[in-house]
């Protein structure tokens, strides 16, 4: 389609994949928002940040599950076009996003929260969620 380059289009395959990571990926986005919204008292914009640091619902699972839904959602929309250049954006996006995360966001939470963050930072993962909870070693 862009550019001509090839595409991986396999009828009904691409939207049996697609679909469920276009869904999984909006409701762990739209989970997180909520999750922000209610329990931190803002939201992800930082014009109107949240007041507390927030590690219930998928922030348990993740630091950054909004970021996560947003890659599975775009990865989604890549399987259901089947378009190498859509691939190509997603992971430039991707990329961006990860690095935007990474380098400025978390720099923000951590003059913010301070040790609270940097607490929650050791325990959680980055990007990908630990589905099961490390116990706690008690010296």
């Amino acid at each position: 389609m862009w550019f001509n380059f090839p595409r991986f289009t396999y009828g009904w395959i691409n939207f049996i994949v697609a679909v469920p990571l276009i869904v999984m990926g909006l409701a762990l986005a739209a989970w997180s928002v909520w999750v922000q919204f209610t329990l931190g008292r803002g939201t992800p914009s930082p014009m109107m940040p949240a007041q507390r640091l927030v590690v219930e619902g998928p922030y348990a699972y993740c630091r950054n599950p909004m970021s996560l839904g947003m890659i599975v959602f775009y990865l989604g929309v890549v399987v259901w076009v089947g378009s190498v250049s859509a691939a190509g954006l997603t992971l430039t996006f991707s990329a961006l996003l990860i690095m935007y995360d990474k380098l400025i966001e978390e720099k923000e939470l951590e003059e913010r929260f301070a040790s609270e963050y940097l607490e929650y930072k050791r325990r959680t993962p980055f990007l990908i969620p630990r589905l099961w909870r490390k116990k706690e070693v008690k010296h």
